[in-house]
C-alpha cells in the first residue's frame, strides 16, 4: 500500500512536465495523487492503531506511556521533514521568493485552521498526520484521567469514534459557514486543512481496532470488503460526475460526507490488502525498497526536486521526446535522492531510536 501510494503521488505530480491542460490521463493521474496521500492517511491510522492499541489495553496507559509513544513517533517523522523543510527555504530563498508565516511550519500548523501558504505544499498532509499522532494518545489520556475503564477496548474504540464524529461536525461548520464552494475552494480550503481531515488518520485507527478485536469477521469477508470498497470508489470518481453531483451544486455532499466516504472505502481494502501474503516474485523487492524510501521520496520529490528541475524546463517548446526524458531523469534522481536520504539520515536515526 505504502509503495502503491507513493508512486500514485508521483505520476500526479509528473504532470507538472507535461502540464495537460484536458484529457482523460490528466484526470487519472490528479486522481492518483489525490488517492495516494488519502492511501497514506488510512495506512498510517492502521499502523500506528495498532501500536496504541496494544499499549492502552495491555498496558496501564500514563503520561509517560503517551510521551514514549510520540518519542517514537518524532524519531520516525520530524528528523526528515525539519532536514527537508530547512532546504526547501534556502532553495526559495536563494530564488528570491518570499515565505509567509514560516513559523507555523516548524509546529505544523501552516494549515490547521485554514488555507496554507503555496510554500512547501505537499506538507499538507504531514500536519493532518502528526497532529492526529498527538490528538490521539493525549484524548485517550484525558478521557482515562477522569474514567476509569474497566473495559478497555471498548473504551478504546468509543474514544476513536468520537473523534471521528468531533471532526464530522468540523466538516459540518466549515458548509454552514461557507457559502459557495468551488472545487478549488474545496481542495485548498477543506480537503487540505487539518481540523477537517483528522478523520481520515483515525478511519485508520478504527481499522486496526476491528482487525484485533473481530479478527474473524476481518478475514471471512475481506474479499467481500475489498469489493464493496471498489465499488464506493468507482461511483465516487466516476459515477457522481456522470450525475454532476458537483461541489456548486451539492456542496454538502463534499462538504460533509465525500472525504468521510474516500477513507470509508479505503478502509473496506484493508481486510484484503493487509492479508496479503508475501510474494517470493521478483516484484518483492522492488516494491519493499521503494515502500522504505516513501517517506523521503515524498519529502524531496515536488517542493525541491521537481521545482529546481522545471527552472529548466519549457513544457511549451520541448518536444514530446524530451519530454518523456525529462520525466525520466525527474523520476532517476528522486528515487536516487530519496534513497540516499533514507540510507545516510532517516535510517540511521531509526536505528538510533530502537536502540534507545
Amino acid at each position: 500500500m505504502r509503495a502503491a501510494a507513493i508512486v500514485m503521488v508521483l505520476c500526479s505530480h509528473i504532470l507538472w512536465i507535461y502540464d495537460p491542460k484536458d484529457g482523460l490521463i490528466k484526470h487519472f493521474f490528479s486522481l492518483f495523487g489525490f488517492l495516494g496521500v488519502e492511501f497514506f492517511f488510512v495506512l498510517s491510522g492502521f499502523l500506528i492503531g495498532k501500536i496504541i492499541y496494544k499499549i492502552v489495553v495491555e498496558e496501564e496507559f500514563t503520561l509517560r506511556s503517551a510521551i514514549h509513544f510520540l518519542r517514537r513517533r518524532w524519531f520516525r517523522t520530524l528528523p526528515n521533514y525539519f532536514l527537508v523543510l530547512l532546504i526547501n527555504i534556502a532553495i526559495t530563498l536563494s530564488l528570491g521568493r518570499n515565505i509567509s508565516k514560516i513559523e507555523l511550519y516548524f509546529v505544523f500548523l501552516q494549515n490547521g485552521f485554514s488555507q496554507m501558504p503555496s510554500f512547501f505544499p505537499e506538507s499538507w498532509s504531514l500536519s493532518v498526520e502528526e497532529w492526529a499522532y498527538i490528538i490521539l494518545p493525549l484524548t485517550l489520556l484525558l478521557f482515562s484521567a477522569f474514567y476509569k475503564p474497566k473495559n478497555k477496548r471498548k473504551f478504546f474504540l468509543v474514544v476513536i469514534i468520537l473523534l471521528m464524529v468531533l471532526s464530522v461536525f468540523c466538516k459540518l461548520y466549515y458548509h454552514y459557514k461557507t457559502k459557495t464552494t468551488t472545487l478549488d475552494d474545496w481542495n485548498l480550503s477543506l480537503k487540505a486543512v487539518v481540523i477537517y481531515r483528522l478523520d481520515a488518520v483515525f478511519m485508520g485507527v478504527l481499522c486496526a481496532w476491528i482487525s484485533i478485536n473481530c479478527q474473524k469477521y476481518w478475514s471471512k469477508f475481506k474479499s467481500e470488503s475489498f469489493w464493496v470498497g471498489v465499488s464506493i470508489m468507482i461511483f465516487m470518481y466516476f459515477g457522481m460526475g456522470f450525475l454532476r453531483l458537483l461541489p456548486e451544486t451539492y456542496p454538502i455532499i463534499w462538504n460533509v460526507i465525500y472525504l468521510p466516504m474516500v477513507s470509508l472505502s479505503i478502509a473496506c481494502l484493508m481486510p484484503f490488502l493487509s492479508q496479503w501474503e508475501t510474494t517470493t516474485s521478483k516484484l518483492q523487492h522492488p516494491i519493499e525498497f521503494i515502500s522504505k524510501i516513501s517517506y523521503s521520496i515524498y519529502l524531496l520529490h515536488y517542493s525541491v526536486i521537481m521545482q529546481i528541475i522545471m527552472l529548466f524546463v519549457d513544457n511549451k517548446k520541448d518536444s514530446l521526446m524530451q519530454l518523456h526524458l525529462i520525466t525520466a531523469f525527474y523520476l532517476t534522481i528522486t528515487i536516487l535522492f530519496s534513497a540516499v536520504l533514507y540510507r545516510f539520515y532517516e535510517k540511521p536515526i531509526m536505528d538510533f531510536r530502537d536502540r534507545n
